[in-house]
């Protein structure tokens, strides 16, 4: 018998659920067998311990660090080490002289370097620039058509710096894949480098350093104002050098002014990455230059206080270091389990008390779904050195509930389908399509509220944020793949489709009432047998339409019928009619 198509959906839902946990437990398992990972997931600072360090700041001279600059400092290399991949370590400062720098396991020598080293910033001329992904292999410029430096560069915006190889990798560039790298390059500043400008998402090829970020001696934000003295009303950047890099950035701005395009900017670069790239609209002569544009205050606060770093360039020494043992401890995280056993045994005693023999596809779901998040966490920390905090563990119980809620949605629906009196397979179809509004919405708040809490929030509250977005990821796709196909495949059961007592689908134990159609007499609830549900799967998936033998048997039965059904049933006669008329012709 061929199949439905709500089992023929079903059952693709399942081989698609199956593939994707067959596919994330084949790459965990090649990653434990190669010796890379383990099945195990990482876990962060607060339950598994690791290193401290306690830094202190080299300033060059006499110099004197503030506490806005240790701050910026930290600011660093918090970017520095979550660029390495290595998540919930935590950084501080101490008495306002040292900073503290705590991570999970032992950082290897690379980690420390970036830890330790100043920052770089440098004041280098575009020479030319384009989006910021990669061009696309058939639209790259053929070898014979790039061109070729024909003399040695006269200054740092000459386009005889780009090399035929450096043109090609500047094409071949992705912005997006290099800035997610825990590896940046190491630029020489007396040569051309190519850079990435996330503010305007465009690519660069820059020129060699022309003043360093020690030039400068100050910066600030404020209004802008115009020649006359008069406030724009738009906020802007204020930037002083020093006598030395007045004198470099005169001589800079007088040659960018005169020119065009993509070297008339000059860009402002913090270890390699374009904080801002303006374009020269006058030669600066004294030394204090002005950065318009789009700027909101908080934007302009933040780039004077990056630039202001940039005038006091902080390295840092170790003054010790430490191995630490786990904050909270394996206590703590058995303690966590626990409570999401708990958490998750009342749900499915709830659900169990609730739904009957249907709590066993709640509790299924939600097996599955922790299945799916442990190897998402798991395939995480091998991949992306993502580590499990207490804090990720609280956002993986309260997901528990979270789940649940999407179930209850889908199964009363479904109930409420089935109090108006349609069979099960046609409650099912229509309970979907309501249920799956609301819980598309529901989960949309969820990541969303998941996203921006991850975004502004530091420390462990982001390793909450990103277990709850996970998790609501890893509903999504078993309610879709999982709850709904069996479902769709359980209501052709006679056990669900008869309506068991112990189905949790009986509709009398819904509370469904008889329908009195007059005249003394009353229309049962619907319920439908197995025999007949395949056969009215076409009008079950549009949910409100009788099938034409149902109608039939209606209208035996003496039950009121619609003006709609009645037309049906006029219709098929007359067709039903001429088509004997024709066939007895026939026969004679």
């Amino acid at each position: 018998m061929a199949l439905t198509q709500p089992v023929r959906h079903a059952r693709a839902g399942l081989i698609w659920l199956a593939i994707i946990h067959v596919l994330l437990g084949g790459l965990l398992a090649a990653g434990v067998f190669t010796n890379q990972t383990t099945w195990a997931p990482k876990l962060a600072l607060d339950l598994e311990g690791g290193t401290q360090m306690i830094l202190a700041p080299r300033v060059q001279g006499d110099s004197q660090i503030s506490q806005e600059q240790l701050d910026q400092a930290v600011e660093i290399i918090r970017q520095r080490v979550d660029g390495t991949g290595v998540s919930e370590a935590e950084i501080t400062t101490q008495s306002g002289r040292n900073v503290v720098v705590s991570m999970p396991g032992t950082p290897d020598a690379k980690t420390r370097e970036l830890i330790q080293a100043s920052a770089n910033m440098e004041f280098r001329p575009v020479i030319t620039g384009a989006p910021w992904t990669a061009t696309a292999a058939a639209d790259r410029t053929a070898d014979a058509d790039i061109p070729a430096p024909t003399a040695e560069p006269a200054n740092a915006s000459d386009t005889n710096w780009i090399t035929k190889a450096l043109y090609k990798k500047f094409e071949a560039y992705d912005c997006p894949t290099e800035l997610a790298s825990a590896e940046r390059p190491e630029n020489d500043p007396a040569k051309p480098a190519i850079t990435c400008d996330p503010g305007t998402q465009y690519k660069y090829i820059v020129g060699p350093v022309e003043v360093p970020g020690t030039d400068i001696s100050d910066a600030s934000f404020g209004m802008a104002n115009n020649s006359q003295g008069i406030s724009t009303g738009q906020w802007a950047v204020n930037l002083e050098f020093n006598s030395e890099g007045a004198d470099k950035f005169r001589q800079v701005t007088e040659r960018l002014v005169s020119a065009t395009g993509f070297q008339n900017q000059f860009a402002i670069l913090l270890d390699g990455v374009v904080l801002s790239a303006p374009t020269a609209n006058a030669v600066i002569a004294d030394g204090r230059a002005q950065i318009t544009g789009s700027f909101t205050e908080e934007s302009a606060r933040a780039l004077s206080e990056q630039l202001k770093y940039g005038a006091l360039p902080i390295s840092f020494e170790i003054q010790s270091e430490q191995q630490i043992s786990a904050t909270l401890g394996q206590d703590q995280l058995k303690m966590g389990l626990i409570a999401g056993i708990i958490g998750l045994a009342l749900v499915a005693i709830y659900s169990l008390f609730q739904y009957r023999a249907l709590g066993f596809v709640t509790i299924l779901s939600l097996i599955i779904a922790g299945v799916l998040t442990y190897l998402a966490i798991a395939i995480l920390g091998w991949v992306q050195n993502y580590r499990l905090s207490l804090a990720g563990v609280a956002g993986i119980i309260v997901a528990i509930g979270l789940t649940a809620d999407s179930f209850i949605v889908y199964f009363e629906r479904v109930r409420d389908e089935l109090r108006s009196g349609r069979p099960l397979t046609a409650a099912v179809e229509v309970g979907w399509d309501r249920a799956r509004r609301t819980i598309l919405a529901s989960k949309a708040v969820n990541l969303l509220a998941a996203v921006v809490l991850y975004i502004v929030a530091v420390g462990n509250v982001r390793g909450f944020a990103f277990t709850l977005g996970l998790t609501a990821i890893a509903d999504l796709i078993v309610v879709f793949l999982f709850t709904h196909p069996m479902l769709q495949l359980l209501a052709r059961t006679k056990f669900f489709g008869e309506g068991h007592p112990l189905s949790g689908m009986d509709p009398r134990l819904l509370g469904v009432e008889p329908f009195y159609q007059g005249a003394g007499k009353f229309r049962s609830p619907a319920t439908e047998g197995v025999a007949s549900a395949d056969s009215q799967d076409d009008d079950a998936a549009n949910g409100s339409q009788r099938s034409l033998r149902d109608v039939r048997k209606a209208e035996r039965n003496g039950e009121r019928l619609t003006i709609a059904e009645r037309r049906r049933l006029q219709d098929n006669s007359s067709v039903t009619t001429g088509d004997d008329k024709g066939q007895g012709a026939d026969n004679a």
